[in-house]
């Protein structure tokens, strides 16, 4: 098992929500940014949300209005509530988090990848 553990994906009909968690239970190290991409097969990966160390947040236009990046509720944590999800939301999911033991010294560790799908 890697140092990132992602639940919550599946199926869901258009309309619907889901509610994505990132865990990083072993980690020693400061969280600086917290972040969800998602990927589809023959696309780039882009950036969904993110989250930094101070609170300021960043959602993809795509996604704005509907989908909300918090921290969960264990420590070292990260959600990805999505509402009013569409077929356009179809995608791999992937939690990332910049840590490290400092700001100026810092990494990223990606998840597995948790397959999100919108269909009817």
């Amino acid at each position: 098992q890697g140092p990132l553990v992602e639940s919550g994906g599946g199926l869901v009909q258009p309309g619907g929500s889901l509610r994505l968690s990132c865990a990083a239970p072993r980690l020693i190290f400061t969280i600086y940014n917290m972040a969800w991409y998602r990927e589809v097969p023959g696309s780039q990966r882009e950036l969904v949300a993110s989250m930094t160390l101070s609170g300021d947040i960043t959602y993809g236009d795509s996604v704005k209005g509907r989908f909300t990046i918090s921290r969960g509720s264990a420590e070292k944590s990260v959600d990805l509530q999505m509402t009013n999800l569409n077929s356009e939301d179809t995608a791999v999911y992937y939690c990332n988090l910049r840590v490290g033991p400092s700001e100026f010294v810092n990494w990223d560790l990606w998840g597995q990848g948790i397959q999100v799908t919108v269909s009817s």
